[in-house]
């Protein structure tokens, strides 16, 4: 048993201590939260954008491959294109691997009536689109008829380009043609500037529409033993592959100011 002074000295010692005197300290916790993790399939998924085979975003088309590669009787800016016959369906059409281009030897104003009969006969002797010497564009014949406009690619001279690639391999059923008529009775009459400056236009859409690259743009004298008289088609076809394809352009600036010149 304490006594009443043992008592006493407890309790003083204990209220006198330093460390009673001080107050309580609080000592926060340092755990963190618990971290909730969702599943994929509670999450919701962005589309990823569209990518072309190369891993690059996929071109937006413009106005002008647009309506190149459309059906029926688009409106072309700078071409003026009188339809005898309606575009059809593009995977319906023949796979057009080159352009040939001829003059007709006829008198001015004799496109139209030309157009109308081939338009009535497709495979006769003629081609799928006639140009008239104030630039009006016929076109006559669906897209999978085959004119008869060229002697099977039977020149192999070299004399005008490489022959390599063309002897017996451009022909009526690979190859769309475009008359221009006009140089009658003078066939060396050359092409009027309406017809050049509808050809700059009219080329650049067959390009498009067809995917045929500058270098399977021909001249009929390139590829035939057609005339000595003249190289025809040739200024037109030079200034073809001169121009190039530039489907972003807009009509009528591809390759203008170049100098018309025989290869």
């Amino acid at each position: 048993m304490f006594s009443r002074w043992g008592v006493s000295l407890v309790w003083l010692v204990v209220c006198c201590s330093p460390m009673a005197a001080q107050p309580p300290t609080f000592i926060e916790s340092t755990a963190q939260p618990p971290i909730i993790i969702e599943s994929a399939a509670q999450t919701p998924l962005l589309p990823e954008p569209s990518v072309s085979a190369l891993g690059k975003s996929a071109p937006q088309l413009t106005s002008f491959e647009i309506a190149a590669r459309a059906k029926g009787t688009p409106d072309i800016p700078g071409l003026n294109i009188v339809w005898l016959t309606p575009w059809g369906r593009l995977e319906l059409a023949r796979e057009w691997r080159n352009i040939v281009v001829h003059q007709s030897e006829g008198p001015a104003g004799s496109a139209l009536a030309n157009a109308r009969r081939q338009q009535e006969k497709p495979d006769r002797r003629g081609a799928a689109i006639w140009v008239e010497t104030d630039g009006t564009v016929y076109w006559s014949i669906v897209e999978f008829a085959v004119p008869h406009h060229v002697r099977d690619g039977n020149r192999n001279d070299n004399k005008f380009i490489d022959n390599s690639t063309t002897f017996g391999q451009v022909t009526d059923d690979n190859s769309v043609g475009v008359e221009f008529v006009g140089n009658y009775p003078n066939v060396r009459k050359p092409p009027t500037d309406a017809q050049i400056a509808a050809w700059r236009i009219l080329v650049r859409v067959l390009q498009t529409r067809y995917n045929i690259p500058n270098d399977r743009v021909f001249a009929h004298n390139w590829i035939d033993y057609k005339d000595r008289r003249y190289c025809e088609g040739c200024e037109l076809a030079t200034l073809a592959r001169a121009q190039g394809v530039m489907a972003d352009a807009q009509p009528g600036e591809a390759g203008q100011g170049l100098e018309k010149k025989s290869p």
